[in-house]
């Protein structure tokens, strides 16, 4: 692996562990040369995926793209990086397992959506927002009303009103 340092080639591994998910291995690294530290990753990878843009230009897979929009749409929301983790791995996963190395940027967004409407609601219409090129509010409405429709939360029974303490008892 080559230092990011100073370019050198000889570097050695200090500590290999899998990750939380055992979907891949973390590695820290050190470079004998410059004395620079660093961490890598390595995961399996099934397939070569080229991503068919809407263009028709054909671009390769980039996990990280995948990675880094997710967590655009995650930002500032209350998800663990974990389940993040869990989320990109799954469509990675799906994508690779397809039949066709051969990927349209209308099925990785649709797996995206499908993920973040599982995780996160509000992240859900983030991303829905770019991906879908809302106009309008009324795009934003339309969408809220579709999560609205699917999910009609029971809604808990109503406490009385007051300070939630009981009254005292009078004795006789």
């Amino acid at each position: 692996m080559r230092c990011p340092y100073c370019g050198s080639l000889e570097t050695q591994v200090k500590d290999s562990r899998p990750t939380e998910d055992s979907s891949s291995i973390r590695r820290r690294r050190v470079c004998p040369d410059c004395g620079g530290r660093f961490t890598t990753f390595e995961r399996v990878l099934l397939r070569e995926l080229t991503v068919v843009k809407k263009s028709g230009r054909r671009v390769p897979f980039d996990r990280d793209k995948l990675q880094r929009s997710v967590e655009v749409a995650l930002r500032k929301r209350p998800v663990a990086v974990e389940r993040i983790e869990r989320l990109v791995n799954g469509i990675v996963r799906q994508l690779e397992s397809q039949g066709d190395g051969e990927i349209p940027t209308d099925r990785i967004g649709e797996l995206v959506m499908e993920g973040l409407k599982g995780l996160d609601d509000v992240a859900y219409v983030r991303f829905a927002s770019v991906y879908r090129n809302f106009r309008e509010a009324r795009d934003f409405n339309a969408i809220v009303g579709e999560l609205s429709a699917e999910v009609e939360p029971e809604r808990p029974a109503q406490k009385p009103a007051g300070n939630g303490r009981k009254a005292p008892v009078e004795q006789q």
